[in-house]
């Protein structure tokens, strides 16, 4: 009896030993994982993550949205007028449209990298930032337009009123020419 308890108080010993041992060996040996939040893990050179548009370079050609498979790029466009200068970009190409809408559904976005290539003038692009969680799916399209709603809607009435203006000139040529052409 007695000899049975000094076994299980050693046996007992033992193992709290065995398991220091092994606890002050993890305790001492430098940690395997980061502190992600404040140590990220260097990104490989052609990663593919969240999608830039530099709307001060965007001609809104609509080639990457054409280009995209899941459709996730929406623009809208308005021509300027004539005696507006909207410019060029970095690379020398002139802008002659008003992109009134650039949205980017990240949420769709399988991130392909199709939409980067066919553009003329390098404006879109996949950066290096991958934390782009959100509470709500509404809150994963990116509007990257310059204009704001009352610009853009003032974008689009200016050329309305361009066109009729023009319609109506067309209308009084065309009436002019038929009254010219009558014999008296």
């Amino acid at each position: 009896m007695m000899s049975s308890y000094f076994k299980n108080t050693w046996e007992g010993l033992y193992t709290v030993f065995v398991g220091m041992k092994i606890t002050l060996k993890h305790l001492f040996t430098p940690s395997v994982t980061i502190q992600y939040p404040n140590v990220k893990v260097p990104l490989p050179e052609r990663v593919r993550n969240r999608l830039y548009v530099n709307m001060d370079d965007c001609i809104g050609c609509d080639q990457c949205a054409r280009a995209c498979p899941v459709s996730c790029i929406e623009i809208e466009t308005v021509k300027s007028l004539p005696t507006e200068n909207l410019g060029t970009t970095s690379n020398g190409k002139k802008k002659a449209l008003w992109v009134t809408k650039f949205d980017i559904d990240i949420a769709k976005c399988c991130y392909c990298q199709l939409c980067v290539f066919p553009c003329p003038t390098e404006c879109i692009y996949m950066t290096d930032v991958y934390e782009f969680s959100e509470f709500r799916r509404s809150d994963l399209v990116y509007k990257f337009a310059t204009l704001t709603e009352a610009e853009a809607e003032e974008k689009k009435l200016n050329f309305e009123n361009l066109q009729k203006e023009k319609e109506l000139q067309k209308a009084a040529q065309a009436a002019a020419q038929n009254n010219a052409q009558q014999p008296n």
